[in-house]
């Protein structure tokens, strides 16, 4: 019977570093906005293609959502990421 309880993990399945990571940040259209989520995500994967990058306005255009693909080298990185994004006043979501 411990030999089923060893085998059946209930934790989340882990990443194999290094991967194709999408990121997705929402958050109010702001002056700016699109630059500074850019610059920080590059601050922690590097330079990003631009192929790599999709922006959607919301329907009122008060919104943007910002869709990044990156490199992703390990979770150390993606929590500071993930952070960094967060501290931003115009994020209101990061997926």
């Amino acid at each position: 019977m411990a030999a089923e309880q060893d085998s059946g993990n209930p934790e989340a399945p882990r990443i194999e570093f290094p991967c194709s990571y999408p990121i997705k940040v929402i958050g109010k259209a702001t002056a700016g906005y699109e630059q500074e989520v850019i610059a920080v995500v590059e601050k922690h994967a590097g330079k990003i293609a631009a192929d790599l990058i999709q922006i959607h306005p919301s329907k009122q255009r008060n919104y943007l959502s910002i869709n990044v693909t990156i490199m992703a080298t390990g979770e150390e990185q993606l929590r500071g990421l993930f952070l960094d994004l967060k501290s931003i006043e115009s994020v209101k979501m990061v997926l």
